[in-house]
């Protein structure tokens, strides 16, 4: 299938590893003009490098610390003054530690909010104007299934991501009339290096196997497996693509069937 992202400029953040990095393969398997970044400078480069090489991909790459509006906007100019426009914003950021409410403070919560809910604001405040100007665009921000079920070990998380899923519902009203569209995923176990360190701590703490961790989870997902990056960023891939055209405002579970809600 043909997504009809050839030659679109596509922003992925947070993307030297993890679902940003699968994100940004998937647009480049599909022939996009990437612009990543992530606050690891060796890292995204040497993503770049991987990119180019397997797809021939062209990739402007920067490291940026997306919770610092002085890097999204010297970012931003970056990309905007190398490609005129952007077509494709995929938000991403770190996730927040795992935890209950009893280990954290309000400066944890601060803190979570400026990484998972902010970055995002920043960023669309930095492309949407290119998007709004040639009357096409895709908005999609990463979040997490806790917007739907939070988890008593997320709390930061839980916090943190509702807020994104909330952006988007705005957005998706209001420049619909420009050809944009906003939507949002939210992943439930994806095999990242984050999803290893949650089960090493959890097997750490209650003294079991990674395996035993792995193999438990796996059982409460009616596929049996933990999911893979690529899937997600095939996923990804589709909304950002012309096909996906009259998906908007929408929060889109990637989880096996994890979540057991109706809505």
């Amino acid at each position: 299938m043909d997504l009809g992202l050839k030659g679109k400029v596509a922003v992925v953040t947070a993307s030297s590893r993890g679902l940003g990095r699968a994100v940004a393969m998937e647009l480049a398997a599909e022939g996009a003009r990437l612009a990543i970044c992530s606050r690891d400078a060796e890292r995204i480069r040497t993503t770049a490098e991987e990119l180019k090489r397997t797809y021939g991909a062209e990739v402007l790459h920067d490291a940026c610390d997306v919770t610092s509006q002085a890097d999204v906007d010297r970012f931003a100019k970056r990309v905007l003054d190398h490609y005129g426009t952007a077509h494709v914003l995929f938000t991403n950021s770190n996730g927040p530690p795992a935890g209950a409410l009893k280990d954290f403070g309000p400066g944890d919560f601060r803190g979570a909010l400026e990484s998972n809910l902010m970055s995002a604001v920043s960023l669309v405040y930095a492309f949407l104007p290119a998007m709004q100007a040639q009357r096409w665009g895709r908005i999609i921000a990463s979040t997490s299934i806790t917007v739907r079920q939070p988890s008593p070990t997320l709390v930061l998380s839980n916090v943190s991501r509702v807020g994104v899923i909330a952006l988007v519902k705005s957005l998706a009203q209001e420049v619909a009339a420009f050809n944009i569209t906003a939507n949002a995923v939210a992943p439930g176990y994806i095999m990242t290096d984050r999803v290893e360190s949650l089960f090493g701590e959890r097997a750490k703490k209650e003294n079991i196997s990674f395996d035993k961790v792995r193999g438990e989870m796996e059982k409460n997902i009616p596929l049996g497996r933990i999911g893979e990056p690529r899937e997600f960023g095939a996923l990804v891939a589709f909304l950002a693509s012309e096909r996906a055209g009259y998906i908007n405002g929408e929060t889109i579970l990637i989880d096996g069937g994890l979540y057991k809600g109706l809505m």
